[in-house]
C-alpha cells in the first residue's frame, strides 16, 4: 500500500468508533443512556419517593408492582404506558416500584432513555441483551408531534423487529397523552386524509402495543391533603391540622391545580420554614 493510501486507511480507522462494550452493570442499580458518544452512565443515587407516600394511585401501583415482580422473576410481563394528569406520580411510581422489587432480592436495573435518543435504541438494546441482569427501560414524558418520526424507533422496543425485544428488557413509559400524540392532530389527520382510518393508525396504534395502560387522574382535595400529611409524618414535620389545611388549600389555589407535585412543592416550602431537611 502506498504512503497516501496508508495514511487514508489509518485516518479512517481513527474516525471509526470502537465497538461499544457493555459497562459493569454491578456498579449501580440505575443507568442513564447518552449518545454522541454512546454510553451508559451509572447513577450513584436515584431520586425517588417512597412507595408508601404515593397516595391515590393504589390500583396502578399494585398492577405495575405485580407486573414488575413477574418480569424480575423471569416470567412473562407487559410493557407499560402510564398516562394521564401531570404531577400525579407516574415517574415516581416507576422508580418506587423498581426500588421495591430490587429490595426483594431481584437483580433488576433501571435504564433511563430520553425521547430524543429513541433513534439509538437498537444499539442500546444490543448492549442490554448481553447482560444476565434484567432491565426496566424507562422513558419519561413520552409524546410525539405531528411530524415527529421518532415514534418509528419506538417499535424496536415494543415489537423488537426481526431479533425481537430482548427477553431481559421491559419498557415502561410515562405520558400526559393516552395515544402519545395530541388529540387535535389525530382529528386533523382523520378529517383531511383520503383514507381517514389509515391516516393515523400507525401512530395511534403505538399505544396499543403496550400491554398495560395505567391511567392517572387529578386528585381530589382529601387525597391532596393526605399526601401532604403523609410527607409530614415521614419527615417528622409538626404542624397543627387546621393550619396545615388552610395553608395547603391556599397553596394549591394560587397554582390553580391539585396534584402530587403541588403537594410536594407545598411540603418543601413547609419543611424549609420548619428547618427540616428533605430530599427529592
Amino acid at each position: 500500500m502506498t504512503d497516501p493510501m496508508l495514511r487514508i486507511a489509518e485516518a479512517l480507522e481513527r474516525m471509526a468508533p470502537a465497538p461499544l462494550s457493555a459497562p459493569d452493570f454491578t456498579a449501580a442499580e440505575a443507568f442513564v443512556w447518552h449518545v454522541s458518544p454512546d454510553r451508559l452512565e451509572p447513577v450513584p443515587q436515584v431520586s425517588r419517593v417512597e412507595m408508601s407516600l404515593l397516595v391515590g394511585i393504589n390500583r396502578s401501583r399494585d398492577t405495575l408492582l405485580e407486573n414488575t415482580r413477574q418480569f424480575a422473576k423471569g416470567l412473562p410481563a407487559n410493557n407499560a404506558l402510564l398516562w394521564g394528569a401531570r404531577g400525579m406520580g407516574k415517574s415516581s411510581l416507576v422508580k418506587a416500584v423498581h426500588a421495591k422489587v430490587q429490595a426483594e432480592g431481584h437483580d433488576l436495573k433501571i435504564v433511563e432513555l430520553q425521547r430524543e435518543d429513541l433513534p439509538s435504541v437498537t444499539r442500546l438494546l444490543g448492549l442490554l441483551r448481553q447482560s444476565a441482569a434484567r432491565f426496566i427501560l424507562f422513558c419519561d414524558d413520552l409524546s410525539f408531534s405531528h411530524d415527529d418520526q421518532h415514534y418509528k424507533s419506538l417499535k424496536a422496543v415494543l415489537d423488537g423487529g426481526i431479533e425481537g425485544r430482548p427477553e431481559n428488557v421491559v419498557f415502561y413509559a410515562t405520558s400526559n397523552r393516552r395515544h402519545l400524540m395530541p388529540r387535535d392532530m389525530i382529528e386533523n389527520e382523520r378529517s383531511s386524509a383520503i383514507n381517514p382510518s389509515e391516516a393515523v393508525e400507525e401512530k395511534v396504534s403505538l399505544s396499543d402495543r403496550f400491554g398495560l395502560w395505567l391511567g392517572f387522574h387529578p386528585c381530589d382535595q382529601d387525597e391532596y391533603l393526605a399526601m401532604i400529611q403523609g410527607y409530614c409524618e415521614a419527615y417528622g414535620v409538626e404542624i397543627d391540622a387546621e393550619t396545615l389545611r388552610a395553608e395547603a388549600i391556599e397553596w394549591q389555589a394560587t397554582r390553580g391545580s391539585r396534584s402530587g407535585r403541588v403537594a410536594w412543592q407545598y411540603f418543601t416550602d413547609l419543611a424549609g420554614r420548619k428547618g427540616v431537611a428533605v430530599s427529592g
